[in-house]
């Protein structure tokens, strides 16, 4: 079982780390990697198609990332134990052990009289 939660754990930080150069790789002001191939101008040929891979490179981990945390927890999750209705069964007493009949009377249980009414 630890085994599936370790490669869910590697797999999460691969993830996680190519989403971090995803996102330093982007300029807020759109320049990013898309300025270094020909300019600021989004119009040119091929800086559309950098920013485009940009975004969807970033959705595309974001969604990868949370889809493997949700796949292991659902996984490596251990089974709740349901309560159930009815009451659960009574342990009975083991029955006394009692000692063979015999005949002497010292051994015999002593009975006291009751106590007359008043």
């Amino acid at each position: 079982m630890s085994t599936i939660f370790t490669l869910f754990m590697v797999l999460i930080m691969i993830a996680s780390i190519l989403l971090i150069i995803v996102i330093m790789a982007q300029n807020p002001k759109g320049g990013g990697l898309s300025g270094t191939f020909g300019g600021t101008s989004s119009a040119q040929f091929g800086v559309q198609r950098t920013n485009d891979f940009m975004e969807k490179a970033t959705w595309t981990l974001g969604i990868i990332i949370v889809a493997l945390i949700l796949l292991s927890v659902i996984l490596t999750a251990k089974p709740v134990q349901t309560f159930q209705q009815t009451a659960p069964a009574k342990k009975e007493a083991p029955a006394p052990q009692t000692a063979p009949a015999t005949n002497n009377p010292a051994t015999a249980p002593v009975q006291t009289p009751a106590a007359p009414a008043k």
